[in-house]
């Protein structure tokens, strides 16, 4: 017998003591709470709604190094629609983030510059609520929003625009001049990158939506359905929340995808449950990936990294197996979608 029929002998030989080791472990039954018990978990457990007013999102999302005002939020509204900081004046942010579509351009690897696609085939994750995320990119290799603008603006194959050539743009725009000096009070050196990235962040800090969960968590017993709240049981007792947490239930880790492997996939060589179209592996090339941020995820297909999951019940059967390590039934996730529903939500005029 060879080394090499001997390592793959040994390797199925553990694999199937550790899946029969399984089977003495009790498996842990799922408790349906009442709706004041399943609510007050849920807030325990970093789950929570998001501000209706203006002073509640300043003690939520401003950032002291980039104070949010009304007139900054203004002007950086208006940069975020405007094509002028593309070379080719036909592309703005407004482009791959489309508000009314859950944030992002339900295409499964952006376009960008002269048509062109992201190279490592990578989706446009939502910008809805991505103020409240710890990392941007899937990656998470951008602080905050105001760090993210820089990416897209400058990237060849995004808005293929250089800071020099986006500044020149716009002190050539007088309105745009004026609107820069009174937010940063700069005189005639406030139009820099620099400002043209927080402006942009201030208005992504306002870009927070809220649904039927959020008034299900402030005491709305009727906001969301039985499904749903099985489906919010299930998302927490299971473990989901424990990487998709906070008021964005999502964006506040890097973690490993897939976190485990089935033995049905002993034999595959795709580091993933689906094709690696673009050959993206995350973080130092380690599959650790931003947890996406959940909140109108039905309206934020196709799935993954690089869009290769067109449908949500696929996904979460995805996520069940390959990263709690127990599959959903079909009922179960049947519920969990109803409960990802009522993440849908509006944006809030603050």
């Amino acid at each position: 017998m060879n080394i090499i029929t001997k390592t793959i002998l040994s390797t199925l030989g553990a694999i199937l003591i550790f899946y029969s080791i399984l089977w003495f472990f009790p498996k842990k039954k799922i408790v349906y709470m009442s709706d004041e018990t399943l609510r007050e978990y849920a807030l325990n457990r970093g789950l929570a709604p998001v501000p209706k007013t203006y002073p509640k999102l300043l003690e939520l999302a401003d950032n002291p190094q980039n104070p949010l005002s009304p007139a900054k939020i203004a002007l950086g509204k208006k940069l975020f629609f405007d094509p002028i900081l593309s070379r080719d004046n036909t592309i703005s942010c407004a482009n791959c983030h489309k508000l009314d579509e859950g944030g992002d351009d339900n295409l499964p690897t952006a376009i960008g510059f002269h048509g062109q696609a992201n190279p490592k085939h990578l989706n446009s994750p939502t910008v809805l609520n991505a103020a409240l995320a710890k990392a941007q990119f899937w990656d998470g290799r951008a602080k905050d929003v105001e760090e993210q603008a820089a990416g897209p603006m400058q990237a060849p194959f995004e808005m293929n625009i250089t800071p020099k050539l986006a500044v020149q743009r716009i002190r050539n725009v007088p309105s745009y001049v004026a609107q820069f000096q009174r937010v940063f009070g700069e005189g005639n050196g406030s139009v820099t990158f620099k400002n043209i990235q927080k402006a942009i962040g201030a208005y992504e800090r306002t870009l927070l939506t809220r649904s039927a969960y959020d008034r299900f968590l402030e005491g709305d017993n009727n906001a969301i359905s039985q499904s749903a709240k099985r489906g919010l049981n299930l998302f927490i007792q299971k473990g989901c929340k424990g990487c998709h947490t906070g008021i964005s239930v999502g964006g506040q880790s890097i973690q490993r995808f897939p976190l485990r492997r089935a033995l049905s996939d002993i034999f595959k060589t795709d580091p993933f449950p689906f094709p690696n179209t673009g050959g993206f592996l995350g973080k130092d090339s380690q599959k650790l990936f931003r947890v996406p941020i959940l909140r109108n995820i039905t309206k934020t297909a196709p799935y993954f990294h690089n869009g290769s999951v067109k449908d949500l019940k696929e996904a979460i059967r995805i996520m069940s197996k390959y990263q709690i390590g127990k599959e959903f039934t079909p009922k179960q996730i049947e519920d969990v979608e109803a409960f990802l529903k009522t993440l849908e939500g509006e944006i809030v005029e603050y």
